[in-house]
């Protein structure tokens, strides 16, 4: 009853839009480009003006998203209405809403995601954000075209890495198949989004997988700038390296330590099923899911790395004792 009277006042506030803004979070990933692409081609095609924004750019491995170059670094004029989808919190937006006032829609499944919004749509149990959309958007009255469902796919396709993680249902793979018959080529833009990396990419994997280590069912590896410098990656990720060491026999959480500027260091997450990974990077102001999440900490790479082991060792030794006595 309540998804339904939500339906219900989130078609009313959008067919009343005219002026819309939708965004995301920092350091945006295939699911915040997808749905803030796939929102708002949505949107257009449905004759609403539309302005796509995102704080940082759109991260070059993504450029190949049909009409991404469309999205903006910041809003321009008035709006009168604001949305923000797949991100936990208001604070992950950077400077997008500057000026805007309180966002008018939230549209997320994180099970961290604050409700910031006037009115929130948060569904954890779905897949991506995108997820969301590809189902709700139909619901709303709203026809996704071809270009549209493109983004959607990636966001689906990027943050089930490939539909291969445990939140992913049956009804996620009817709602890609329902973006395929719009056009949208999965094979084309799984190859581009997962399959497909630059050289760059490559020897940046390289310097990380040299320092790989493994302990009692934990994987971890660290990326200095040094190591970013040298291989001439342009972006502040680790190029997805944390899904191949997810992939590790026996590792049951993975994590990669990227160096930022500025003494920062963002943590990746991965675990297999039964550890919450989402625990441990609250303790460290970030979020996510189950079995993947992330956070950005102030301190130097060393002492970062060693701080976040520590309790990341913890919840492997809590959770594997619990295992065992159930």
């Amino acid at each position: 009853m309540m998804e339904n009277n939500l339906l219900k006042t989130i078609h009313a506030r959008l067919r009343d839009a005219k002026e819309i803004l939708i965004t995301s979070h920092l350091k945006p990933d295939g699911d915040a480009v997808g749905s803030v692409l796939g929102f708002g081609l949505t949107l257009e095609a449905a004759d609403k003006k539309v302005q796509m924004v995102l704080s940082d750019k759109v991260p070059d491995a993504l450029r190949f998203i049909p009409k991404s170059d469309r999205i903006l670094s910041q809003p321009v004029g008035k709006v009168d209405f604001v949305v923000v989808v797949d991100a936990a919190e208001i604070s992950r937006i950077g400077d997008a809403l500057n000026g805007y006032g309180m966002p008018d829609l939230n549209i997320d499944h994180h099970i961290s995601n604050t409700h910031f919004a006037k009115v929130n749509f948060v569904l954890n149990e779905a897949s991506a954000t995108a997820e969301i959309l590809a189902e709700y958007l139909p619901e709303l009255g709203f026809e996704i075209p071809e270009a549209a469902a493109e983004a959607l796919l990636v966001g689906m396709i990027t943050d089930t890495i490939g539909f291969r993680i445990p939140s992913v249902q049956s009804k996620t793979l009817r709602l890609a198949a329902g973006l395929m018959d719009k056009g949208a080529s999965l094979a084309n833009l799984y190859k581009e989004a997962l399959l497909q990396k630059s050289i760059s990419a490559a020897r940046y994997w390289g310097a990380g997988l040299s320092k790989l280590q493994i302990e009692k069912g934990l994987a971890w590896t660290t990326l200095s700038l040094s190591d970013r410098l040298q291989a001439g990656y342009p972006e502040r990720d680790d190029a997805d390296l944390i899904n191949v060491l997810s992939g590790i026999r026996g590792a049951c959480i993975a994590v990669v330590f990227i160096e930022q500027p500025a003494e920062n260091v963002k943590i990746s997450w991965r675990a297999q099923p039964g550890y919450d990974v989402s625990s441990i990077a609250a303790q460290f102001g970030g979020g996510g899911h189950l079995a993947a999440a992330g956070a950005e900490v102030k301190g130097n790479l060393v002492e970062v790395q060693q701080r976040v082991l520590h309790a990341t060792r913890q919840l492997f030794q809590i959770t594997t004792i619990l295992g065992e006595e159930s």
